[in-house]
């Protein structure tokens, strides 16, 4: 696991401001974005494809059980759908092969950490990492994540570990740095996610939230 350092905090969303500066609407430059699922890609895809040629990258092997990896894939092709219809842009989606068993490996050391702790950054920085290679790989020339609009997961980490990770090797895509919570980002997404009526999940997404949720619910009974 990438060492995530206690770091000032910044204003990224100004950071992405400042590094679109100048792109023109008639040669966009190619950007991977790894997302998560339907709700949180909709403030960030509309925002971002006022600059971007947008190519998605679902890598959600995180998610558990299979049932629900597949209905979030499902919502996020139905965004997709009505992005194309009210907005006029529709991404490539590209979903690698589902393997939440193998995945889980990297997770089982840090099965007792809270939400938000050890186990988390092990998961952003997997995913983050799978998707900024593919990036790097296929010729794109940004990489950017949908995560910083959650809540619950911090942008300074986010964007910390996609630095150290365009710093630890060779990259010829560049890490596209973004806060999507500012600017009322998260009132924005939610106001896409209301009108498409979007499955709106109730935790994370890995085998250790989702027992965590079952506990929450057992206590509630």
């Amino acid at each position: 696991m990438i060492e995530v350092l206690s770091k000032p905090k910044k204003n990224y969303y100004l950071t992405s401001l400042d590094e679109v500066k100048g792109f023109e609407p008639n040669n966009k430059p190619r950007l991977l974005l790894q997302v998560c699922c339907g709700p949180c890609s909709c403030h960030p895809l509309v925002w971002l494809s006022q600059y971007f040629d947008i190519t998605i990258y679902y890598n959600s092997s995180n998610i558990y059980p299979k049932e629900e990896y597949d209905h979030r894939e499902s919502e996020l092709e139905r965004l997709l759908d009505n992005l194309e219809r009210d907005y006029g842009f529709r991404p490539k989606l590209i979903v690698p092969p589902y393997d939440n068993e193998t995945y889980n490996l990297s997770l089982e050391p840090y099965k007792d950490e809270p939400e938000r702790g050890a186990r988390c950054k092990v998961c952003y920085q997997k995913r983050m990492e799978e998707a900024f290679d593919y990036a790097d790989e296929h010729g794109f020339d940004y990489f950017c994540t949908v995560m910083t609009i959650s809540r619950q997961k911090s942008s300074i980490i986010l964007n910390e570990i996609g630095r150290l990770l365009e710093e630890s090797k060779p990259h010829k895509a560049k890490y596209f740095y973004s806060d999507f919570k500012k600017d009322d980002g998260i009132l924005k997404g939610k106001a896409i996610r209301e009108r498409y009526s979007l499955y709106n999940q109730d935790y994370c997404g890995c085998v250790y939230s989702y027992e965590e949720k079952l506990a929450r619910e057992k206590k509630t009974e």
